[in-house]
């Protein structure tokens, strides 16, 4: 029974934010998660929302891959995904990369899947630039939801994750999109919408537990106070995000209660990671911190277990 026809059902989130290869963190702290509970991660949420790297995360766990496999996949072909930069000018006229790299890291991962071969219920934000509007890839979970799980997971992955700057848009079905991160970079409260208005969720039966992808500790000098282009070039986009994610967890908070939204993060010092370098040692090792000392309060979450998932689009219908 999908959770739409039922009264007073609790219903849980997981929420997987963007940050490109620091998506090892989020990936090595579920994967921390998964040894301590001696589980699944996907068997305990009625819904798993990620954006950007997220995305790639949420759609892996939904075609049954374990956070393990997943992390393995960034650690092993992170140089695949973002080589080393050829010249000090590469990006200026264009992106950064060639998707080349991404592409084929996930069409061996992922193959011919289809967004309606996922196990879980997913919702994957992009951004479509020919309508500038927002687009958001759902898995057939409730009857109005009647294209999307055509979709190839590659294509979904390709479009959530096409940062500006870094990775050109992704064409899928005449739609021109880029990472969702530009309006959703923390899906949290992507994922709480989706509740009430496709999952009959109720306000205080909803609980979401949101998993970042680490955070800068950073000073904001003065002269942004008074500031133009030169000073706001670096520090804009920067703050855009970081008022995205403290927006999306407060509100949500607001919406469902404090106590239903857990939200787990670490800080990290200025500069020594980013979205296409990292240091995986150290951000692997940060996740094992983190998730040790927030695992003792996951319990309740890690006992639920969701209505069983009955796609109203059947994979007999899909054609691979």
């Amino acid at each position: 029974m999908d959770p739409t026809t039922q009264d007073n059902t609790q219903l849980q989130v997981l929420s997987l934010d963007g940050g490109g290869l620091k998506g090892m963190f989020a990936a090595a702290t579920l994967a921390a998660w998964e040894e301590d509970f001696g589980t699944r991660i996907g068997d305990h949420f009625d819904l798993v929302v990620g954006t950007s790297t997220g995305g790639l995360l949420a759609l892996g766990l939904g075609l049954g891959h374990r956070p393990a496999e997943l992390l393995d996949l960034y650690v092993s072909h992170h140089r695949e995904i973002f080589p080393p930069r050829r010249g000090p000018l590469r990006g200026l006229r264009a992106p950064r990369y060639d998707p080349d790299g991404l592409r084929a890291v996930l069409e061996e991962q992922f193959g011919d899947a289809v967004l309606g071969h996922s196990q879980l219920r997913l919702a994957i934000p992009a951004y479509d630039l020919a309508a500038d509007h927002v687009h958001l890839f759902r898995t057939p979970h409730h009857q109005e939801l009647r294209r999307d799980w055509r979709v190839r997971a590659v294509d979904v992955a390709m479009a959530t994750t096409a940062a500006p700057t870094y990775l050109p848009a992704a064409t899928v079905e005449h739609h021109r999109l880029i990472d969702g991160g530009v309006w959703a970079n923390n899906p949290t409260m992507v994922g709480v919408a989706e509740c009430f208005d496709r999952l009959g969720g109720d306000r205080g039966r909803i609980r979401v537990l949101n998993v970042g992808t680490t955070t800068e500790l950073r000073n904001r000098p003065t002269s942004l106070d008074r500031g133009g282009l030169l000073a706001w070039r670096r520090a804009g986009l920067d703050i855009v995000l970081r008022g995205q994610t403290l927006a999306a967890t407060s509100h949500a908070a607001l919406i469902v209660g404090r106590s239903n939204v857990i939200r787990v993060d670490a800080t990290i010092a200025e500069g020594t990671q980013s979205l296409d370098r990292v240091t995986a040692t150290e951000l692997i090792g940060r996740a094992h911190a983190e998730s040790r000392n927030r695992s003792p309060e996951l319990g309740e979450l890690f006992a639920h277990t969701p209505a069983p998932y009955e796609p109203f689009h059947t994979q007999e219908k899909v054609h691979v």
